[in-house]
């Protein structure tokens, strides 16, 4: 039996998206509502590679759009420990039909949630009175069964929660720093679907760490500009540089050969002498360059019939 999960159409023109959603930002949330994972009370277990997988993105990329939508949208909360997913509107715009087969759905998925605070998220949003009357009881009897250890519990929640922080920006830390849509935004302003193109293109050829890298160049520069970037990227594409640290190699060792170009300059060069003088020199080296040497002027004295005494 197939399957559904209703999208309005309204969604298309909800303020949020229009005004403060990318291209990449509306998939996400739409793969979101209706990814193969999803249940009707709006709480799921899902993994992370999962969503590389279906979306064809990498992790990086994943990490960075989970944290944006948890922290900057705040539509969803998701607990990395038990990989359970929450849409925090879901009861917005589902759960408006009920019925035995609907409730009797909804009591099932509600005993297999593991992290009972995501329930607590979405059970306001329902508009059902007896969808919403089940959400509640599970709720009363979890708090009650769980009465001496919620407080103690949540507490280790959050100590776990700000642990598996810790360890996600160490092993990763890179992966919320590194996301060049976002660095974009914050930066250099509204990204626009091209834009979004050619950056996913770098990251493909490069990686978005040097894509990042060349974005901050371009502002140290001054240049908010993307041409400019793509000048940066390509040069160091046609040079086969895949990392920062080539990058910066390659920085150091075209500042030493420049140093050692100048250090070989001629002396007047070095000694800050006037540019008139410095003329002067170069004429007197030019001219001397083209005095001829005493067999050009025997071979001139022969060609012309000249006799010397």
């Amino acid at each position: 039996m197939a399957v559904y999960r209703p999208v309005q159409v309204s969604f298309w023109q909800d303020a949020k998206v229009i005004e403060e959603m990318t291209p990449e930002d509306k998939l996400f949330n739409l793969y979101l509502l209706t990814n193969p994972c999803t249940t009707q009370i709006g709480v799921y277990q899902i993994t992370k590679k999962q969503m590389a997988f279906d979306l064809g993105y990498s992790m990086e990329s994943v990490n960075a759009l989970l944290d944006r939508f948890e922290n900057h949208h705040k539509l969803v909360k998701y607990n990395a420990e038990t990989r359970e997913l929450a849409i925090i509107n879901w009861g917005k715009y589902n759960l408006n039909r009920g019925g035995k087969p609907i409730e009797d759905c909804v009591r099932k998925e509600l005993d297999g949630v593991s992290d009972i605070s995501l329930v607590h998220l979405v059970t306001p949003k329902v508009k059902n009175d007896k969808i919403r009357a089940i959400f509640e009881e599970f709720l009363d009897v979890n708090d009650t069964c769980h009465d001496t250890s919620t407080i103690s519990g949540e507490k280790e929640k959050e100590k776990e929660k700000e642990k598996q922080q810790q360890e996600e920006r160490a092993g990763a830390e890179e992966v919320v720093e590194v996301n060049p849509i976002s660095f974009y935004e914050q930066n250099f302003g509204i990204i626009t679907p091209f834009i979004a193109d050619g950056i996913h293109g770098w990251i493909d050829d490069l990686n978005a760490e040097l894509v990042v890298k060349a974005m901050q160049i371009a502002l140290e520069k001054n240049t908010r500009n993307m041409n400019y970037v793509n000048t940066i990227l390509r040069d160091w594409h046609l040079k086969g540089l895949k990392t920062v640290a080539d990058v910066e190699a390659a920085d150091q060792a075209f500042r030493a050969q420049r140093l050692a170009k100048v250090q070989q300059q001629a002396p007047y060069q070095q000694k800050g002498l006037s540019e008139s003088t410095k003329n002067v020199i170069q004429q007197q080296e030019a001219w001397e360059q083209n005095i001829p040497t005493d067999e050009e002027l025997a071979a001139l004295t022969k060609q012309s019939g000249w006799m010397v005494q």
